[in-house]
């Protein structure tokens, strides 16, 4: 398993711990549909795909892959218990109508203001943002799944989106490799870093201004 994939299952694994028992959750296309593999024994969480599904399950193994049964982004997932089918109407009804407790969505671009920008490079191919705008407008809380920084090492938590938007001020939590970090009225709280790593480093990654808090976790 090389370092990428490592940072992702971190990720993934923070996640997975801040849903609250009985939750309904949506897990966006990419890294966080790894979150449904680690949810704790001791809770019922029901994931929502917006392709019309609810009680998705981990990822099937080999032998039990069913090529009818994908999430938004392609790949096959299993059911669980008491799940249930719906058409896009239905899907899209839940996520407009307030239903999700949460929605977990990666990001090119977050900022102090909770701006979200998810969907498109300018100059590159844009295959549209999806169901993104209507999930974090209709999702109680909204979580980001990304890396600290893109490709080129530098950072994609900003003072200000360079990037077109896909919303203004609905994100709530943005988890990377790193950080924990709440949106606040004040601004970006650090709540908690990652085990091997330090205050110091995540604020030298990260372009917004960081609020330290003084019961600060590791995970």
């Amino acid at each position: 398993m090389d370092d990428k994939e490592l940072k992702r299952i971190r990720i993934a694994k923070r996640i997975a711990k801040e849903f609250k028992d009985g939750s309904i959750v949506n897990l966006g296309i990419g890294m966080p549909t790894l979150v449904a593999n680690y949810i704790p024994s001791d809770k019922q969480v029901l994931f929502h795909s917006e392709n019309g599904f609810i009680g998705l399950g981990p990822e099937p193994d080999k032998n039990s892959i069913d090529k009818d049964i994908v999430n938004a982004g392609g790949k096959p997932v299993t059911i669980v218990k008491g799940g249930c089918f719906f058409d896009s109407s239905m899907s899209f009804s839940i996520i407009r109508g307030g239903h999700l407790d949460y929605t977990v969505l990666g990001a090119l671009e977050v900022d102090e203001e909770g701006n979200l920008a998810n969907y498109m490079i300018p100059g590159k191919m844009v295959p549209g943002m999806g169901g993104a705008m209507d999930l974090v407008a209709g999702a109680r809380n909204v979580i980001i799944a990304m890396e600290h920084t893109n490709k080129n090492g530098e950072p994609k938590i900003l003072k200000k989106c360079t990037l077109p938007l896909t919303a203004k001020g609905e994100v709530d939590i943005i988890v990377t490799e790193l950080a924990f970090i709440r949106v606040t009225k004040k601004g970006l709280v650090l709540e908690e870093i990652a085990e091997d790593t330090t205050v110091e480093e995540v604020i030298k990654n990260t372009q917004a201004r960081l609020e330290v808090a003084g019961n600060l976790k590791k995970f």
